[in-house]
């Protein structure tokens, strides 16, 4: 059996925008949440699987590693898990 995170307001906000492949910036803008409360919610989502981190939107290959204290360098796209959290919160 497996256990649902739990996800907050923001987390959710932020999986709803990543259908396809978006700039830190781009996240921060439509959430309005700061640096670090963007920062942090990425790191939770990555962490747990939800979002996958990209070198950039063009080409858009999963990145092998990324620098958390360069995050805004990144690109992000919700992963499988991530979309499906997305239609179930009906975001």
């Amino acid at each position: 059996m497996t256990m649902t995170r739990k996800h907050t307001l923001s987390e959710k906000h932020i999986l709803s925008l990543l259908i396809y492949p978006e700039s830190f910036s781009y996240i921060q803008s439509e959430t309005g949440l700061s640096y670090g409360a963007v920062r942090d919610d990425l790191m939770n989502l990555i962490n747990h699987g939800y979002i996958a981190v990209y070198k950039n939107e063009k080409n858009p290959v999963p990145a092998s590693f990324y620098d958390t204290d360069r995050i805004e360098e990144f690109h992000f796209r919700a992963t499988k898990t991530g979309l499906k959290t997305i239609q179930r919160y009906a975001i």
